[in-house]
């Protein structure tokens, strides 16, 4: 008997209630199969100055392993990507590689599940937490966002996204989380604007051509981490400019500064 569908829920702050039941989902154990579905699973922190910007990840599917990490360092992109998930080192609230050693203080975050056909999804996004630590054997300070993910995507399943943190006109210290193709639904989704540490629900915005924006959002790339890949019957074509940002983002207004990414992924897995 198939399983029941799985209605799509947003938390905020550690509230649980209503989150959907029956199906498992983080912390608990997720198989590595479900409905002929393989699991999918990754995390990702970037941490964003006006002296660098860095992103680093692990992730898996089906239990193949994968680890990557960048670093723009004002004048150059530096990183690789890794078979051995084990090549990045991640522990709560800490994230260790060749040229990288950061730590933050964690949080409840924001958490969504979707459904995604038959099966479901999902996330939980930290935005605008304190990051401190060493990039390229330098001294860093900045502010990052923290993605949390697993799921039993659809076997094709593509994305555009932009994350990224700044300050307001207001002063307020900001931070964002944009989708579109991955829990994006109307009422309850990821996309979420946070102001001094507290989120709000932002409703769809459009994505323009080329990842130059999103929103009333607009990104001046400064550098792109960029990989085209196959192994067997897994492929993935992903895009991620880093860039310094301008305009205004919903509840927060306009920007005084402003940095993260864009990206666009197309998976086959």
């Amino acid at each position: 008997m198939p399983s029941p569908p799985v209605s799509a829920w947003r938390g905020e702050g550690g509230d649980r209630r209503d989150r959907p039941a029956g199906v498992p989902l983080p912390p608990a154990r997720m198989p590595l199969l479900r409905g002929g579905r393989p699991l999918k699973r990754w995390r990702w922190i970037g941490a964003f100055s006006s002296e660098a910007l860095v992103c680093a990840g692990r992730g898996s599917v089906a239990g193949v392993p994968v680890a990557w990490w960048a670093a723009w360092d004002g004048e150059r992109l530096h990183g690789a990507s890794h078979r051995r998930a084990g090549a990045v080192r991640m522990a709560p609230g800490q994230v260790r590689c060749a040229g990288l050693e950061l730590a933050f203080e964690e949080d409840d975050g924001v958490e969504v599940v979707s459904p995604h056909g038959p099966q479901y999804a999902w996330t939980r996004k930290q935005g605008g937490i304190a990051v401190r630590g060493t990039v390229l054997g330098r001294p860093f300070a900045g502010f990052g966002i923290v993605d949390d993910s697993a799921g039993y995507h659809a076997r094709e399943t593509s994305w555009r996204w932009s994350a990224g943190v700044g300050t307001a006109e207001s002063g307020a210290r900001v931070a964002w989380n944009l989708v579109e193709g991955l829990h994006d639904g109307p009422d309850a989704s990821e996309r979420t604007v946070w102001i001094d540490g507290e989120p709000h629900a932002v409703g769809p915005l459009p994505f323009a051509p080329g990842l130059s924006g999103v929103g009333e959002l607009r990104c001046e790339v400064l550098a792109v981490r960029a990989r085209r890949e196959r192994l067997g019957p897994l492929s993935s074509d992903y895009e991620q400019p880093f860039g310094r940002f301008t305009g205004a983002l919903p509840h927060a207004g306009a920007l005084r500064e402003a940095w993260g990414v864009m990206e666009r992924h197309a998976a086959r897995w």
